[in-house]
């Protein structure tokens, strides 16, 4: 499985090619052009990136993997958008009498809310409550407005996995907003690396798995999402144009850990794993802040 990472290596920040456990570095060889795989995606080179020769890195255990799209210290330079309630038991899981939806529901995150593949999701001393939310996520690479369903694919570039972490109890602070409960800085996680998108049967129906400790937790298909990636690429678009670089998160199954009795919210140790078909795995750990 070949994919696009960010990485840490002796203190710097760099950007290449991961082939199985085989790192290439392509820094250098594109540092006239981009600073960053960000950089590369808003400018939509992420298949120059795939295709190039580049230099052999360092090995994988001696880097540190980063979300693909961030940049420590500076923004990612695309929007980062969020689809909420976007299964259907996920949508049974609200009793407000609503048993369809016109619309997606829609939320924005923050680069600093994300960290890469193999690193901790921190939780905050102001809450206990930290979730998990195994996603789907797309990058945008030929943007648009008011892109059509039927032309919708061809505006992928990539695809990566997500942990949408959430602070349930922040979320929960206002009548009709998410945003401080979905914001909290490394509560999240994306990775482990950008995939070139190949093609609708790369998504359409895969399945979408997120384990906590080996106990299987979430599971469902993509196939039976409420509202599917051509259709909110087709809606964000509408209100929105979408540039390259842009990243739409799907949705997330049931089986959150505040759906529990009582509540299982992640704990400090504790490893969640989020999987699909095709896509590999995203793992983190959990860790307290240190303040």
């Amino acid at each position: 499985m070949t994919g696009l990472i960010s990485f840490l290596h002796q203190g710097q920040t760099r950007f290449g090619r991961l082939d199985g456990d085989t790192v290439t570095d392509l820094t250098d060889l594109f540092a006239d052009r981009f600073d960053s795989l960000a950089a590369a995606a808003n400018a939509d080179a992420l298949a120059a990136l795939v295709a190039a020769e580049g230099n052999a890195g360092p090995a994988l255990a001696d880097v540190t993997l980063l979300a693909p799209l961030s940049v420590p210290g500076k923004a990612t330079p695309g929007k980062i958008v969020c689809v909420g309630v976007n299964f259907p038991d996920r949508n049974d899981e609200y009793k407000d009498g609503q048993t369809s939806q016109l619309n997606p529901s829609l939320f924005v995150r923050f680069p600093s809310g994300f960290v890469g593949h193999g690193d901790d999701l921190v939780r905050p001393p102001e809450s206990e409550q930290l979730d998990y939310e195994g996603e789907i996520a797309i990058v945008i690479g030929r943007g648009g407005r008011r892109i059509a369903e039927s032309d919708a694919w061809d505006h992928i570039a990539a695809v990566t996995l997500c942990n949408e972490g959430t602070i349930r109890d922040w979320v929960r602070h206002a009548k009709f907003n998410v945003t401080q409960g979905k914001n909290w800085d490394r509560s999240a996680a994306m990775g482990p690396s950008l995939l070139p998108f190949t093609g609708p049967d790369m998504l359409a129906d895969i399945e979408l798995t997120t384990r906590v400790n080996g106990e299987l937790r979430q599971q469902d298909r993509t196939g039976r999402m409420i509202f599917g990636f051509t259709k909110i690429i087709n809606y964000v678009s509408t209100f929105t144009a979408l540039a390259p670089g842009d990243v739409l998160i799907c949705g997330t199954p049931t089986g959150a850990g505040a759906r529990f009795d009582p509540p299982k919210w992640l704990r400090p140790g504790d490893i969640v794993e989020i999987s699909a078909e095709g896509l590999g795995t995203l793992r983190n750990g959990v860790r307290d802040e240190e303040v």
